[in-house]
């Protein structure tokens, strides 16, 4: 039995030979090396070197998401994604002049949101590992803060918010219950691809305290209540007679039936606003194929 000197002396002149072996002739050489995504939509992509066999690994500095990842079908294949990564292979080597573009946006929107590659085939040389990076943030203590780019109907597509069901939507207008001291003009339901969404209008009646929205829930029948987001087109305070709108939204498991919660929003003091039976329909049936 190697004695276990031997034993790693052997593992590493083993491992050393392997590293300085010459490839076989007019075989591809392997690179790993790293690449920075491109910090701005019009600025040249990446190109990353690919053969028809040989897998490439994407591996990212931070996580991304897996639903927003885009690429020619027929030409590439990814044989698996997971939460910082990503293996690809083309079908075939791709033809001279061919160039495929895969891309991914990250998870955490910060910028650049999107990672985006050039895939090309060369003779010579193959990309078996890209470790994906971002570039550097400039200095913010000398900059000012940029605002963060409005969003476009496509995204809500890459990121799968909507989907070939669309958006199905329910309304209606009414009294609260006058103990609340809350006057509703309208609510708004909006259902998704796995999210719900309440749009709320609502008047602080003026024989009311000044009142601040903290925090929203969704309860349901027989069911554990749901957290919400809760957004407010204004923040601060309700003043007496003041309106306010807010949204409340939260990621719920799909299903093709209706949906009913109760819209409860908490704030100060024992004043809650309770909007009973929010109809978040169904989704619309996909096209016949």
């Amino acid at each position: 039995m190697l004695q276990p000197f031997r034993l790693a002396l052997a593992l590493a002149l083993v491992s050393g030979a392997a590293a300085w072996a010459e490839p076989a002739p007019g075989a591809r050489v392997r690179r790993e090396r790293p690449l920075i995504v491109s910090n701005t939509p019009t600025g040249p992509l990446p190109v990353v070197h690919v053969a028809g066999d040989t897998p490439t690994v994407f591996l990212f500095s931070s996580p991304i998401q897996r639903k927003t990842l885009t690429f020619d079908e027929s030409r590439i294949r990814v044989l698996d994604a997971g939460e910082r990564s990503i293996i690809v292979q083309p079908v075939a080597n791709l033809g001279e002049g061919e160039r495929q573009e895969i891309a991914v946006f990250f998870a955490d929107g910060h910028q650049p949101t999107r990672a985006a590659f050039v895939l090309v085939t060369e003779p010579a040389e193959v990309d078996s590992r890209i470790d994906v990076q971002r570039p550097a943030p400039p200095n913010t203590a000398c900059q000012p803060t940029a605002q963060a780019p409005a969003p476009k109907p496509e995204d809500f597509v890459l990121l799968g918010y909507v989907d070939a069901k669309g958006v199905t939507t329910s309304s209606r207008k009414g009294n609260l219950n006058g103990v609340q001291g809350f006057q509703l003009h309208w609510i708004v339901a909006f259902r998704g691809a796995g999210w719900i969404l309440a749009d709320v209008t609502f008047t602080n009646r003026p024989d009311r305290p000044a009142w601040t929205p903290r925090e929203a829930t969704f309860v349901g029948r027989g069911g554990m209540p749901l957290r919400a987001r809760l957004v407010t087109e204004t923040p601060g305070a309700i003043l007496p007679g003041g309106m306010r709108r807010l949204l409340a939204v939260v990621e719920v498991p799909e299903t093709d039936a209706d949906l009913v919660f109760a819209l409860e929003v908490r704030g100060d003091g024992e004043r809650q606003l309770t909007i009973p039976g929010v109809r978040f329909p169904k989704p619309a049936a996909e096209d016949a194929q």
